[in-house]
């Protein structure tokens, strides 16, 4: 959609007649005790004892030691959290009111006036939030916890977000991954560096600016008098697949695909094309063709790699809040927080836009993105949503058969 520790303290490990512990710490050397139960006398025992309970600060649990698993991200500004800040382009939310509602309440480059999509979802799974790939943060042990490589702009085709000039177009966020992975096996090794990945999740949003910021960018685009919406529908799941497979090849196991969500009633669709209040036809119509075969491309591509590596998200069809706000606590779903004209929904929002008071009663923070309550309500559908919405499984799910396995 347009303007989306494993630092391990302790690895414990019980082996046939050993006891190990490693206490990994930032301002002390890796520390192991080891006593052979053979040769380990009651004071032995004893000392070893007093020193585990001494350092219970940093000594945990060895099942408690097990970290969030790691987290990539890839896409556009729905889950962009500041790579566009390092880049020369408009595609940017580095200035207020962006981040009001952050834990530092500046902005940040997330297209939110708080967490965004990915930041929730790490939470979900117990994990840090992920720091922008191009930030210069990410290193060492930090590298551990995952990347995030989305860039606001980019759609599924290399034309889409064409005006938005510098920004970093999928496969060079995939590239960006490669160098990632290089990275982190210089720092764990090769063959830890592909655990990592293979056990990760991964998120992955495209497909909205191919419609908003392409298609249906200007009247009579070039996309629009090449294909039919349906035809044009079909050729980007066709470029989609291609993608995922791209990223299968990358070590992409568990990849959450998300659809669209509804084009036409974001607030800027509603601004410009909108006039009794409806939501914009056309652009309902483009993700209401494109929303199932983007499932149905998934299920497919599942069923050829043999594996169910790749999760259809379609959460944001469970968007009950836009149609009935009052039952979820919003005011309004069809006004943006910060913006100006109707709905507030025609051009950016600046520090000189309209901003609202309270946040949570509004489920749009800006004309196309949604606020950070309306997210939360997102993000639960992904956790527990129903075939549905999540197919074929949900991420509390996909998180209880990975427990399992491990």
């Amino acid at each position: 959609m347009p303007l989306t520790f494993l630092n391990k303290t302790l690895k414990g490990s019980s082996i046939p007649n050993n006891l190990i512990y490693t206490v990994v710490s930032k301002e002390t050397p890796a520390l192991a005790f080891m006593s052979p139960p053979s040769v380990c006398s009651g004071a032995t025992m004893a000392v070893a004892l007093v020193l585990m309970v001494a350092m219970s600060t940093v000594i945990l649990a060895p099942h408690q030691a097990e970290a969030a698993r790691a987290f990539f991200v890839f896409g556009d500004s729905l889950v962009d959290n500041g790579n566009n800040n390092y880049l020369a382009t408009t595609a940017r939310a580095d200035f207020p009111p962006y981040g009001i509602d952050f834990p530092t309440h500046r902005p940040t480059g997330r297209f939110s006036n708080g967490l965004n999509l990915p930041d929730l979802i790490s939470e979900q799974i117990g994990s840090e939030l992920v720091l922008p790939y191009l930030s210069s943060e990410l290193t060492g042990q930090k590298l551990l916890i995952g990347a995030n490589f989305a860039s606001a702009g980019i759609g599924i085709l290399n034309d889409t977000g064409v005006q938005f000039i510098n920004i970093i177009r999928i496969f060079r966020q995939f590239e960006m991954f490669q160098q990632y992975q290089q990275r982190v096996s210089a720092l764990i090794g090769a063959a830890q560096a592909k655990r990592l990945v293979n056990d990760a999740l991964v998120l992955i949003t495209l497909g909205g600016n191919d419609f908003v910021n392409n298609y249906f960018l200007v009247p009579f685009s070039a996309r629009s008098r090449q294909y039919s919406i349906p035809q044009y529908s079909q050729y980007l799941i066709s470029e989609y697949r291609k993608i995922l497979r791209r990223l299968f090849g990358l070590g992409g196991r568990r990849v959450l695909v998300t659809g669209t969500g509804p084009l036409g009633c974001v607030p800027a669709a509603m601004a410009q094309r909108s006039r009794n209040g409806e939501c914009a036809p056309e652009l309902q119509r483009a993700a209401a063709i494109f929303n199932p075969l983007l499932v149905q491309m998934v299920q497919g591509l599942n069923a050829q790699l043999g594996t169910d590596a790749f999760i259809a998200a379609n959460a944001f069809a469970n968007v009950e809040f836009l149609s009935n706000p009052r039952k979820y606590g919003f005011a309004t779903s069809k006004v943006a927080c910060c913006g100006q004209g109707p709905y507030n929904g025609l051009g950016l929002c600046t520090p000189l836009s309209n901003l609202c008071s309270n946040r949570d009663v509004y489920a749009f923070w800006d004309p196309f993105h949604p606020s950070e309550r309306a997210n939360r309500l997102i993000v639960q559908t992904i956790m527990t949503g129903s075939s549905k919405y999540m197919s074929p499984m949900n991420l509390s799910t996909i998180m209880a058969m990975d427990s399992g396995n491990n």
